[in-house]
């Protein structure tokens, strides 16, 4: 009998005959499946809830909530799951009742073990099918919270609407904003993307809107910018919670007119962009300090979706530490197989504060560090031990040097805030708001 694993495909199996139960799980086991059971309607109901399946198998009569009417219950909670169901007391009028409403597929008892199996086939791909369409191949997952998200971004694809993606660093933005424009009617048009928080702003401003040419020292050249590159297209904007406000001003005027003014340029320039935003940061708490509007916020948030941390779909674990291994050895050309018990243990009940980026750094740090075709699990520890110690963001690792350098410069003019703004090339109100943002003040660094 093969032994199954988190990527075989899941059935939950249902009935109230404790014998056919264990029956029916060695013939599905035997069969390459992850069988979990049920000894009722309501209890099905129960892991339907909380848990993803590939394919429900129940009997047809039951005391409670028989078969047809768990079906009609689960197509409440989930449309996608196909439902096969089975009886001894079968008739044609079952069948055809069963089939009319929905159901994937009818079997009498006792069961045939051809049909079985030739049933489960067709139901698990039709599930794949549904699964693995070309807009979302990329974004692995059997968690029914990024199910439904998946069903959510989809709807929202549809209509062109600016999206609003919030979610801690690490959990796979910019790849939900990408499947979005791929399912959206902009997908044979542009997906651009910019980190907001990456470049100063007077680069991301040119980097945003463009340029003329002689606009400033350097600009030699016509510069079109992100906006016209991403025409008819989607333009995604990743920590827009990091722009600084006059740039939040001129985006917002952008979004408004559908029209750019490149820096330097005379001329308005029209553009037909969806704009898909992303943040790690509250920005309920930023428009409450003041750094970030409250207009360009309901202007960008029309629709708001939320990606879980990876701790919150921790039955994603697995599947992805395969997938991510399956991918870095093909890549590196390492012939490393599969990740041991032990390790793979390890992997599913570690907290993961730096989500999936995180364990794809880790993935990769194991498969260059193994001799052998089976990742043990003190590469995993020895892996998770180094990239705890969290290896900082462009934002946080530029916020760091900010302030660092703040500090010197306000240490080297005894807190002469003008003095430190001509050092830094910048003006006094540009300083104190620095200073702010950094929770510095002048007095401090005064010589008694």
């Amino acid at each position: 009998m093969s032994q199954p694993n988190e990527l075989d495909p899941s059935v939950l199996l249902v009935d109230d005959d404790e014998n056919l139960l264990r029956l029916m799980t060695i013939r599905l086991q035997g069969e390459g499946y992850n069988v979990q059971t049920a000894a009722g309607g309501k209890e099905a109901l129960r892991l339907i809830s909380a848990q993803n399946y590939d394919v429900v198998l129940s009997d047809l009569r039951m005391p409670g909530l028989d078969g047809l009417s768990l079906f009609e219950e689960m197509m409440a909670l989930r449309k996608d799951i196909p439902v096969i169901l089975m009886t001894a007391h079968g008739t044609i009028q079952d069948a055809v009742e069963a089939t009319q409403r929905g159901v994937f597929g009818f079997l009498a008892k006792p069961i045939d073990h051809d049909e079985l199996r030739t049933l489960m086939t067709k139901a698990v791909s039709q599930k794949s099918s549904l699964q693995k369409e070309p807009w979302c191949e990329s974004i692995i997952t059997r968690s029914m919270q990024m199910e439904q998200l998946l069903d959510q971004a989809y709807r929202v694809a549809q209509r062109d609407v600016s999206v609003l993606i919030s979610g801690a660093s690490g959990t796979g933005k910019e790849l939900l904003a990408g499947a979005i424009h791929k399912a959206s009617k902009r997908t044979n048009k542009a997906f651009v993307a910019i980190n907001c928080g990456a470049l100063p702003e007077n680069l991301l401003e040119s980097e945003l809107f463009g340029h003329a040419k002689g606009a400033f020292t350097g600009a030699i050249n016509e510069h079109k910018g992100l906006f016209r590159e991403a025409d008819g297209g989607t333009l995604f904007l990743d920590e827009i919670g990091d722009m600084p406000i006059p740039l939040q001003v001129k985006l917002l005027r952008a979004l408004q007119e559908q029209m750019i003014r490149p820096v330097g340029g005379s001329k308005q320039i029209p553009i037909d962009v969806r704009v898909i935003s992303a943040t790690h940061k509250n920005l309920n708490k930023e428009m409450a300090d003041g750094n970030f509007r409250e207009d360009l916020y309901y202007r960008l948030n029309v629709v708001n979706l939320t990606l879980p941390t990876l701790r919150e779909r921790s039955e994603d674990i697995p599947l992805l530490a395969r997938h991510l291994l399956k991918s870095s050895a093909a890549r590196h050309q390492v012939k490393v197989s599969r990740f041991s018990d032990d390790a793979l243990q390890i992997l599913t009940t570690s907290q993961w504060p730096g989500n999936v980026r995180q364990l794809v750094n880790v993935v990769e740090q194991c498969v260059a560090l193994t001799h052998t075709p089976v990742i043990a699990s003190h590469l995993v520890e020895q892996a998770l031990s180094a990239t705890d110690k969290k290896w900082p963001t462009l934002t946080e690792a530029r916020d760091a040097f900010e302030h660092q350098y703040l500090l010197k410069l306000l240490k080297m003019t005894d807190g002469n805030v003008t003095r430190s703004a001509e050092i830094a090339g910048r003006n006094r109100t540009d300083m104190h708001k620095l200073m702010k943002k950094h929770e510095l003040q002048s007095a401090d660094f005064k010589r008694a």
